[in-house]
């Protein structure tokens, strides 16, 4: 196909782009099917006993996904881009089999909580790495350069149906065969990953000579702390409902809340005002709170909630992308792809530190909790970091 004459859309919808897309996905999906039923498998197989413990293993993930950040600017200049998320993906590989070998065997071997603290954060460290280098180096060098915005919209987009997808398919598994079937699918959806992206061709760059072995580049745009922190608390709610016992049909109706999120933002949030679709996230997600602590037991609670949520996340993810986007200055667009997905992350490990650290007797009781952090969410942002990045944006 002869790119110079196609439409811009079409360019951008190369055979290559969709490759990475799902490759992207299929990364994601591996991770996020482990947080609805590793602590199930934990205590039944009494490896895990205590609310600490669970919070330690579930959390260190978080830890983890920070540690390589500031070397990987040295490590995509000193080593092939591609090279570098596909090791870590190899690295995320053996991790998960080392989970599945430690809880099969159990019972020879005497593991205890702490093994299962190293993994996960050996887990997050590798997917850290990985995601780092997918979302500020190939993502963007994939497009030219007039479509990396839509580009890095469309890869996170397919990292949050991930989030619905990767927790739908592991209970399902769980629940008609085991969990070492559902590990065996998670590290399957990973080799996925790796054949795809090794199907992508990406050009030789020569090293920058001068590149640093520490540095904030494509790791952590510093001019967004605000946004940073207002997303984290955000997603910290998200990681606070998944430590509830939800179903598989909790996530399948999530999913239908970010098509919706999807569709309003072409449709209904094109010609808005700017702060509209961040508000009107973080009260659908409020709502939803609202549904499910005070009418929970009435069955099309059951299906509205989640859709308000996945909603709520939705816009809210987006909009923060963006504004991520315009927050960085020239080549550093990766550098905020970076910021958004550790701030996206980082609330979730939060949320599910804190959900298994300090268990609730009751489920309202827990949303009664994720309502003031909300709350504390929206008055931030409304009057605080919503004016603040109007005043600093760069583009």
């Amino acid at each position: 196909m002869d790119t110079q004459n196609t439409p811009i859309h079409l360019r951008l919808w190369h055979h290559d782009f969709w490759r990475l897309l799902f490759a992207n996905m299929l990364l994601a999906m591996s991770v996020y099917m482990l947080i609805p039923v590793l602590p199930q498998w934990l205590g039944e197989r009494g490896i895990v006993d205590g609310k600490l413990s669970m919070a330690m293993v579930m959390g260190a993930y978080g830890v983890g996904l920070f540690v390589f950040g500031p070397f990987s600017n040295y490590l995509i200049q000193r080593y092939r881009r591609n090279h570098v998320c596909v090791w870590s993906m190899v690295a995320l590989m053996l991790v998960m089999a080392g989970m599945w070998a430690c809880i099969k065997e159990n019972e020879s071997w005497h593991m205890d909580e702490w093994t299962f603290v190293a993994l996960r954060l050996l887990l997050g460290v590798a997917f850290g790495l990985a995601q780092i280098v997918f979302s500020s180096t190939l993502v963007i060098d994939a497009t030219e350069s007039f479509q990396r915005t839509e580009a890095c919209h469309a890869s996170a987009w397919f990292a949050r149906f991930a989030f619905s997808l990767g927790p739908c398919l592991s209970l399902l598994v769980n629940s008609y065969f085991s969990f070492e079937v559902t590990m065996a699918v998670a590290i399957a959806l990973l080799a996925g990953s790796v054949v795809l992206l090794q199907m992508v061709h990406f050009p030789f760059r020569a090293p920058d000579d001068l590149t640093k072995v520490v540095s904030t580049d494509r790791f952590f745009l510093t001019n967004g702390k605000w946004l940073f922190i207002n997303l984290m608390l955000i997603t910290t709610v998200m990681g606070l409902i998944m430590t509830l016992p939800l179903t598989a049909r909790f996530y399948a109706m999530l999913m239908g809340g970010f098509l919706i999120a999807l569709l309003s933002e072409k449709y209904v949030f094109a010609d808005a005002d700017l702060k509209s679709e961040a508000l009107t996230g973080m009260l659908s997600l409020g709502t939803s709170l609202l549904l499910m602590a005070y009418r929970g037991n009435i069955p099309v609670v059951l299906f509205v909630a989640p859709v308000l949520t996945g909603f709520g996340i939705g816009l809210i993810g987006s909009r923060f992308l963006l504004f991520f986007i315009k927050l960085s200055e020239h080549c550093q667009r990766g550098t905020s792809q970076s910021t958004f997905f550790l701030a996206w992350e980082s609330g979730i490990s939060l949320g599910l530190f804190l959900g298994y650290a300090f268990p609730a007797s009751a489920v309202s009781t827990l949303l009664h909790f994720c309502l003031p952090l909300l709350v504390v969410s929206f008055v931030l942002y409304n009057f605080f970091v919503h004016p603040w990045y109007v005043k600093h944006k760069n583009r």
